[in-house]
């Protein structure tokens, strides 16, 4: 078996794994590189022939994860894509709004370069793309095993990441390899937390933070409750550019929390992100891979996400009427503010001093998100020069991500496998590996294009 990191080797978007065993090869995950747009030209193309490719195995549906799988099957690829159930009815509208999302910066861009009588920019893949490779998608349920040709084996456990996400074991050649996908911190709230992994002979990891320790969760709510509170006295709004898929989810779960607790005042809440509502709707539906708390509210007839007072906005007129108020806390993507509804909600916002702005997610390098964390005093919005004078909060506790102790402790679980570190920044990375070889284990940073073998 070898094996050929295609993308988040040194980096965090474009996860994607070649894996070359009889019966194959097969594809780990086939996600979109996002945030740097100079790397726009990974996006467009393969280093292998899509058609050759005999089956796809995805983790979980964040767009870094599965964003160009319409493209792939678009060039030729028509084998089985394998997943849980939750991840492909997911996955559908995650890919369904980023075929949007292209249309609409293609038809900007293109505008400029016809003007320069540049050469145009065309999407990587259509609506009908997406709605074609949903054909291809086959759920499968956790800790089944699923039998492939010539002797091969694979499994989904629970990664305690999103709704619906997986770390995978595949047996092969008489060799167990594990693919972490992304993992998640266990006593987190509305899904399960990681499932222990078994012994292998070669780890595949991520490192989204392996250089540092969340808070707890009940901090990271306590620093919520509080930046809340400062901007409700200082008589301002609140924008909280949230991801999508599991952010948004938790973050209504929070505050539903926060609410029934009178911790905080009634302020009017807006979920305003039509792909987050429909994303909620899902979780509703997928209750059986939700947590035992979250699924005991739903049994009770609860809703845990939503409360009185909190609002969905799913067109622009009613995104656009809450600029008109004051007072109100507005959930918006997209999350690193590279796009979407929370730019025009910055641009109203980000001026005030008596506003303030909560990241509660990572922000990737060259993202409007990461120049406002790293102190940015102004940022460009529409072509426009806004100075950012409302106060910025940073709350990591509430990543999705597994912290350094978190995959130190489930890495240590894995026996003497042979730890292969990716999705991660490059020095990040770099110090989980010299800490993972400090206990004795054998680890090294994984290489984009290097083959590796267990």
């Amino acid at each position: 078996m070898k094996i050929v990191p295609i993308g988040a080797a040194h980096e965090v978007t474009g996860s994607s794994l070649l894996v070359e065993a009889p019966g194959g090869p097969f594809l780990i995950d086939c996600g979109l590189f996002q945030g740097n747009p100079t790397e726009e030209f990974k996006n467009r193309q393969f280093p292998f022939t899509p058609a050759s490719i005999k089956a796809v195995f995805l983790t979980h549906a964040h767009l870094d994860h599965c964003g160009r799988i319409p493209m792939l099957t678009g060039q030729g690829f028509r084998g089985p894509i394998y997943c849980t159930g939750a991840t492909r009815d997911l996955a559908q509208f995650i890919l369904l709004d980023s075929a949007k999302v292209q249309l609409e910066d293609s038809l900007h861009q293109n505008r400029k370069k016809n003007r320069a009588g540049e050469e145009v920019m065309l999407p990587l893949y259509s609506e009908e793309d997406v709605l074609y490779a949903m054909r291809q998608f086959h759920p499968l349920s956790y800790d089944t095993p699923l039998a492939l040709p010539d002797h091969i084996e694979m499994v989904m456990h629970q990664s305690g990441h999103i709704l619906g996400s997986a770390f995978l074991e595949l047996r092969a050649e008489g060799k167990r390899v594990l693919f972490s996908g992304d993992l998640g911190s266990p006593g987190r709230n509305v899904v399960p937390d990681p499932a222990d992994p078994p012994e292998a002979d070669l780890v595949v990891c991520e490192s989204t933070y392996g250089n540092r320790q969340h808070k707890t969760l009940d901090q990271s709510i306590e620093e919520l409750r509080e930046a809340i509170q400062w901007v409700y006295h200082a008589d301002g709004n609140v924008v909280i550019p949230a991801f999508a898929l599991e952010r948004s989810q938790d973050l209504l779960y929070y505050l539903r929390q926060l609410r029934q607790g009178k911790q905080l005042p009634a302020n009017p809440v807006y979920l305003d992100s039509p792909l987050s509502i429909n994303l909620t709707e899902v979780y509703r539906r997928h209750a059986e891979d939700l947590d035992q708390e979250t699924q005991a509210l739903l049994e009770r007839g609860e809703d845990p996400f939503s409360f009185p007072g909190c609002h969905s906005t799913p067109t622009a007129e009613q995104s656009k009427a809450i600029n008109e108020k004051n007072g109100v806390i507005i959930i918006a993507g997209s999350g690193m503010c590279q796009g979407g509804r929370v730019q025009h909600h910055l641009k109203h916002n980000l001026w005030r001093p008596e506003c303030a702005v909560i990241f509660v997610g990572y922000q990737a390098a060259m993202t409007l998100g990461r120049a406002i964390v790293d102190g940015a005093s102004k940022v460009h919005i529409f072509g426009e020069t806004i100075a950012v004078k409302a106060r910025i909060f940073t709350i990591n506790g509430f990543s999705a991500h597994a912290d350094r102790p978190t995959l130190l402790a489930w890495l240590s679980k894995t026996g003497k496998a042979r730890l292969l570190i990716n999705h991660g920044e490059a020095e990040v990375g770099a110090q989980l590996v010299g800490e993972l070889r400090s206990t004795g284990r054998q680890a090294e940073l994984a290489q984009p294009g290097v083959v590796y073998q267990p």
